[in-house]
């Protein structure tokens, strides 16, 4: 583990997606509004964290990793503070366009006492222009000499499109880079020719056309993703039931949560290949590669927002859950 992290400043990655800000508003409740029968939040704090692509791009950040980033802003404020918060980290920003006519997408949640009271969205879905498109794809020249792997983040915001992808793959795959894609439903046929996928159960049913409700239909769905996208390896994100990785060669391997406990989901997925991607060009084998994901993704999931998580905590994980599992083997001993 300790040499395989060392590595991860050497693992220079691009992260091409959806950028997000993610504005949390939190409050406490008490009395309902005299206008309609909702809850009257009075605010306490405010706090904006990087989403979407940005949170992936700062996952790898966080673990020591070296990203690059291409995707889009509005010219609004919301998209100054996310620019201005990567370039704090260190990150290079000139893949980032700025449109004037597309508003930087911001999911803003209301959290009082610890719960989600409402989120409401500012967004455009629909497709980048041709211009911004063809901007991203000789960024992605640009960045060539200096990538092992270039991370997908699809969150259905217009910045992922099949003409970009049919691009990027023309351009990356005779150079040998690893292209790993966070999916979304109704775009999993943008994917074929792709390296590597991670959707959740949800996703996996869509793009497979199986029904996952136990491990036979679970296999089946992996097995049919992985001929229908023609990639090395599918990851299939089961929540609580942990993950299931599905590989070319036939082999398949799953793997049981490392959570201790659910508080909030979001930025899960960011997390999941965020760390598999780092941990696979630093050199990690693809089984290797999803245990630490899993362990990434429980330390998430046990954090409000978009939470990051560091090389110590998934090595403070993994030992925890060794030294737990040796002490239950001799007590059964």
């Amino acid at each position: 583990m300790i040499n395989l992290i060392k590595k991860f400043p050497d693992a220079s990655i691009l992260v091409i997606g959806d950028l997000m800000v993610d504005r949390y508003i939190m409050g406490k409740v008490r009395r309902i509004s005299p206008e309609a029968p909702v809850p009257v939040v009075e605010t306490t704090e405010e706090n904006l964290l990087l989403g979407g692509a940005a949170n992936v791009v700062n996952n790898i950040l966080s673990l020591g990793g070296r990203v690059f980033v291409a995707g889009t802003v509005g010219r609004d404020e919301m998209g100054r503070v996310l620019i201005h918060e990567l370039r704090e980290r260190g990150v290079n920003t000139e893949g980032i366009i700025v449109e004037k006519d597309r508003p930087t997408t911001v999911k803003t949640r209301i959290i009082a006492h610890n719960q989600q009271v409402v989120r409401f969205d500012k967004e455009i879905k629909s497709d980048i222009s041709p211009s911004t498109q063809s901007f991203i794809l000789e960024y992605i020249k640009d960045c060539l000499p200096e990538i092992k792997a270039i991370i997908l983040s699809d969150y259905c915001k217009g910045v992922i499109t099949q003409e970009l992808i049919k691009g990027l793959i023309e351009i990356a795959k005779p150079n040998g880079i690893f292209i790993a894609v966070d999916p979304k439903i109704g775009h999993f046929d943008y994917y074929k020719g792709v390296s590597f996928i991670t959707p959740n159960i949800n996703e996996a049913s869509f793009g497979s056309g199986i029904e996952i409700t136990d491990e036979e239909t679970l296999n089946m769905a992996g097995e049919t993703l992985l001929k229908k996208l023609k990639c090395e390896a599918v990851l299939i994100t089961r929540g609580e039931g942990g993950m299931s990785l599905f590989e070319g060669s036939g082999k398949v391997t799953h793997i049981p949560t490392f959570a201790r406990k659910v508080y909030d989901v979001t930025g899960a997925g960011d997390t999941v290949i965020a760390t598999f991607t780092l941990c696979y060009s630093a050199g990690a084998n693809m089984k290797e590669s999803a245990i630490f994901a899993n362990h990434a993704a429980g330390i998430v999931v046990g954090e409000l927002g978009t939470a990051v998580v560091t090389a110590k905590d998934i090595i403070r994980s993994i030992n925890s859950f060794a030294s737990a599992n040796h002490t239950s083997l001799k007590q059964k001993k």
